[in-house]
């Protein structure tokens, strides 16, 4: 009976393995991190450097290109119209604000050219609105694949901005249609929009990094922010002139104007406007715009993806 109750001796195989299986404290987990670096290896999904975070995504730039590709021709594949609605729907939205903000409240009085300043409005906000919530859930709406593979998750929000600047480039097509259409005549500024829409999206692309990290943590952040970017599209001049609005006779203080046009939103909106529009002409563009777009986009962009990579080890747990 001895025999059976009496554990047996200790052998020289349990004796050598006891550190790894039964301490536990600093003491093991010393001898574990020694053996990991012993064998060559790494923490999985431990956060790189940011020189080498960078290197990692641009690597992975043929997979942001074909996914943000694949999910414009998959965002209207049930819809009979297809992709046509990339066109159609800020136009109906130009539609609906020209007829509430332009006829019954007569924004349009002293805004020359009305139509194509409103849509050119339009137009660069919704870029701007559709990258922001985008970005909101660019990690809690893809976990599973956040989860499955190992990549640089900065490439999701980038790539649902890529995906609405090709949404834009397509409407843009038809914003040119409606500026030829109201005569407006082609002109050398209308170059100009390139280095405007490359500003915009690494704005955009900062912001989104941002707003995706909040919403990888607060879901209810994609609630919110519908509420708090119409907000900002009212302040932000695109059915009206706030140059209009905030002038001498409007009875506001003039610090109220000045806050506006530092909008980043107003910033992108005025630069787009003065390269299409000839009686916005670029000699009527203040100086400061194209200093504050630049700003803008650096402080958003780099900020940004800063803030993103810091939290890179987060992402799909818990």
């Amino acid at each position: 009976m001895s025999q059976v109750l009496d554990p047996p001796p200790p052998t020289r195989a349990s004796t050598q393995a006891a550190p790894f299986t039964t301490e536990s404290g600093p003491a093991a987990g010393s001898d574990l991190a020694a053996l990991a670096a012993r064998h060559g290896l790494t923490v999985s999904g431990a956060r790189p450097s940011l020189p080498q975070y960078v290197r990692d995504l641009w690597a992975r730039r043929h997979f942001i290109g074909a996914f943000s590709t694949a999910k414009l021709t998959a965002q209207y594949s049930q819809a009979k119209l297809g992709q046509l609605w990339q066109v159609m729907t800020p136009l109906l939205n130009a539609a609906v604000y020209y007829f509430i903000f332009g006829l019954l409240m007569d924004t349009k009085r002293g805004v020359e050219d009305f139509v194509p300043f409103l849509v050119t409005g339009v137009f660069v906000w919704t870029f701007t609105q559709s990258s922001i919530m985008a970005g909101t859930r660019a990690i809690s709406g893809n976990l599973g694949l956040v989860r499955a593979l190992h990549f640089p998750r900065a490439a999701l929000p980038v790539s649902f901005c890529l995906q609405q600047l090709q949404q834009l480039l397509f409407s843009m097509a038809a914003l040119l249609v409606i500026l030829l259409a109201f005569g407006v005549p082609p002109a050398p500024s209308w170059v100009l929009a390139l280095p405007a829409l490359v500003l915009q999206f690494l704005f955009n692309a900062g912001v989104a990094m941002v707003m995706a990290r909040v919403g990888s943590k607060i879901p209810d952040m994609a609630q919110l922010m519908p509420f708090l970017l119409r907000t900002w599209m009212y302040a932000s001049g695109v059915m009206f002139s706030i140059e209009h609005m905030t002038g001498p006779d409007s009875g506001l203080p003039s610090w109220v104007g000045t806050a506006l046009q530092l909008n980043p939103a107003v910033v992108y909106i005025d630069l787009m406007r003065f390269a299409l529009i000839d009686t916005f002409g670029g000699s009527q563009l203040p100086p400061h715009v194209w200093a504050l777009a630049v700003g803008w986009a650096l402080v958003a962009g780099i900020g940004g993806f800063v803030y993103f990579w810091k939290a890179e080890e987060t992402y799909g747990r818990g």
